[in-house]
């Protein structure tokens, strides 16, 4: 789903917590109109930083905003330090999301890592639809594991992938699609670009990916996150992160 609705906003934090070795979760409280379609993703400011961090938006819930964050580096180390009762400064509505209108009846959501947090939003707008996504989700090890309570409590058929095997199947988000003989017709993914591309090439059905980046401005000026596809070059922040399956060039 297309949008340029991308607005300055402030957010006051209501919670920010660690949920699992290295992801925290951070729940915030604002205006959340800007967002238009699961899979879209903020630009937050964190304190003694030039770059915003971009962020996946995990779900919507009125005028919640929860965010799932992986602490990797000095930026994200400074979101865990942010106090509930803080003002959060972010760029909201950002990026395009997944389709909701593709011709599926039998969807399949693929997460890998942090990679799963956009996808229980889509979860919820699927099922409000009717629809009843099985979802698989891929992470290193079982103390990784996060979010799938949240897809069990929506009464979906979840399977994990660890690739030391200390929960569900041994190895990679593929090796659970395969061993478990899935079906479906469609796929939405997103995750590292080893899983993405390893799942474009091996699955037949239609789908479309979301990509992570290293961004900068977060809504396609700076030109930092230029990705070549089969219809051109494109800005992941602005024309993703959200690209079809068949759109993309792996090299």
């Amino acid at each position: 789903m297309k949008t340029d609705r991308h607005k300055h906003r402030f957010f006051r934090v209501l919670s920010n917590q660690k949920v699992a070795v290295k992801t925290w979760e951070m729940v915030l409280e604002g205006d959340t109109s800007d967002f238009t379609a699961p899979g879209q993703f903020v630009n937050i400011a964190v304190e003694g930083k030039y770059l915003r961090r971009p962020i996946s938006v995990c779900d919507i819930q009125e005028d919640r905003l929860i965010l799932l964050y992986d602490v990797v580096g000095e930026g994200t180390e400074g979101m865990s330090e942010m106090q509930p009762g803080s003002t959060a400064d972010i760029l909201t509505g950002l990026g395009n999301g997944f389709n909701l209108s593709a011709a599926t009846e039998k969807p399949l959501l693929v997460g890998g890592g942090i990679g799963c947090a956009p996808l229980l939003q889509l979860a919820r707008m699927l099922c409000a639809e009717g629809k009843r996504p099985i979802v698989v989700l891929g992470f290193n090890t079982a103390a990784d594991v996060v979010l799938k309570k949240d897809f069990v409590a929506l009464g979906l058929e979840v399977y994990i992938s660890t690739a030391d095997g200390t929960e569900g199947t041994r190895g990679f988000v593929t090796h659970a699609i395969a061993a478990n003989n899935l079906d479906f017709d469609y796929f939405y993914a997103c995750g590292p670009l080893p899983m993405l591309r390893a799942l474009c090439e091996t699955i037949e059905q239609p789908g479309e990916v979301s990509l992570e980046s290293r961004m900068a401005c977060g809504f396609g000026i700076c030109m930092c996150c230029v990705l070549e596809t089969k219809s051109g070059l494109k800005g992941i922040c602005k024309a993703g992160p959200v690209f079809p399956k068949d759109e993309l060039i792996w090299k």
